[in-house]
């Protein structure tokens, strides 16, 4: 048995090959797994629990049978899906969790973050998460009709594309002395995250920091049992041919 740890799959109408392949990785491998950790963007966007579109369904639907064959499935929002709320939780039988939380399994402790609250030197977008993840800004998003909230979110996902072309990429990846702050604040050899989509292992003072991949040709998971970590990749067109 073993922890697995997935981020950044973006799933979206638009990429139904990315669905099929997080479909069979559920039941091929995750079905094996004591738990399953989902580390924020599982959806491209996430515009309300409300959501009644196919793909939600499909998604919810696979997590519930995933948590009834005895899998713990602990979930994260990222930068795309803050909104993912307890109406998702009870749909699909998985925790939500802090946007910091400690995995501790396997004689290993782990410190599991999406990702995009350590990129301190994007201010830009760090002003817009403060007031993305505002509770009350949340609240009031979450009472406009449905058909409006998608307007906004097609509306944001264009301005992020546009904003992100312009800025130097050193800029959207982590600043190193928010994690070496993240590792020294929670007393953890090991941080797992993901956001930047560049999969890598590194050294740092405090610790080892593991980068979660975004799922595109490739799909990227992280395996935690007794003998320790394993970053694991696959091409997802041979996912999706078996």
């Amino acid at each position: 048995m073993a922890t697995l740890f997935i981020s950044d799959l973006h799933l979206s109408p638009e990429r139904p090959a990315i669905t099929r392949a997080f479909l069979l990785f559920l039941q091929q491998q995750a079905s094996k797994a004591s738990a399953l950790y989902i580390l924020g963007d599982l959806f491209e966007a996430w515009i309300g629990d409300d959501d009644p579109s196919e793909l939600s369904h499909q998604v919810q639907t696979a997590l519930r049978n995933l948590c009834d064959a005895g899998v713990s499935v602990w979930v994260q929002t990222g930068n795309r899906d803050f909104l993912i709320g307890s109406r998702f939780a009870i749909n699909t039988g998985a925790s939500l969790i802090e946007e910091e939380h400690i995995v501790e399994a396997y004689g290993h402790r782990a410190l599991v973050m999406h990702g995009d609250s350590l990129c301190t030197d994007d201010r830009a977008y760090q002003r817009f998460r403060r007031h993305a993840r505002n509770p009350l800004w949340q609240f009031l998003f979450n009472r406009l009709p449905l058909k409006r909230r998608q307007r906004i979110a097609s509306k944001l996902r264009v301005k992020s594309a546009m904003a992100n072309s312009n800025k130097a990429s050193a800029i959207m990846d982590v600043n190193n002395q928010a994690v070496e702050q993240a590792l020294q604040r929670h007393n953890v050899p090991t941080l797992i995250h993901g956001h930047t989509h560049r999969p890598d292992r590194h050294q740092h003072k405090g610790g080892e920091r593991i980068v979660l991949g975004d799922w595109h040709d490739i799909g990227w998971v992280l395996r935690m049992d007794a003998s320790g970590y394993d970053l694991q990749s696959f091409k997802i067109a041979a996912v999706n041919q078996k």
